[in-house]
């Protein structure tokens, strides 16, 4: 059984849960149905019928593909970037804040990084422009592939769903 109703899950995705609830919800176990009723939530406020499989950020998700049941990472506006188990930010747009001006924009002057020593990496959606994740490391090193998520054992142990289909 539910701690939470679906319509309180739906509220906390849309930052329209009430405070005293949220801290609740942060420090109570977390109960079988809550990741049912945050895919749900999800779902229901996207205008595309592929299926999420797993959230990766606030508008970045692994989704079944309707049409085909491929796994691939797709944005909210519907994008789809690449296959699930490869690294998406080599499929997004990059803006690379490589000088005193660029670093200006975001830092006070004088407080930005060297930016010998560090740059920052802002990756968006192709299609409507979303920012879905800033690196900041150091100049050469390589494009961070974040995580390749186990979904198979996350299914299985921890949210006990049955694990959508997959053709890849």
């Amino acid at each position: 059984m539910s701690t939470y109703t679906p319509e309180q899950v739906r509220k906390l995705v849309d930052g329209k849960l009430d405070w005293d609830t949220v801290l609740r919800m942060l420090s109570m176990p977390k109960d079988g149905e809550r990741f049912a009723l945050y895919l749900r939530a999800l779902q229901d406020k996207l205008g595309w019928s592929d299926r999420i499989v797993l959230p990766l950020g606030p508008h970045l998700h692994i989704v079944q593909r309707a049409k085909d049941k491929r796994w691939l990472i797709q944005c909210d506006c519907g994008h789809a970037f690449c296959d699930w188990n490869q690294n998406w930010k080599l499929h997004a747009n990059l803006y690379v804040r490589d000088t005193e001006a660029a670093m200006t924009e975001v830092y006070p002057q004088l407080m930005a990084p060297d930016t010998a020593w560090q740059v920052y990496r802002e990756y968006t959606c192709p299609q409507c422009g979303t920012l879905h994740d800033v690196e900041a490391p150091t100049p050469w090193y390589p494009v961070i592939h974040d995580f390749e998520p186990d979904i198979d054992a996350f299914y299985q142990d921890w949210v006990k769903l049955p694990l959508p289909e997959r053709s890849n």
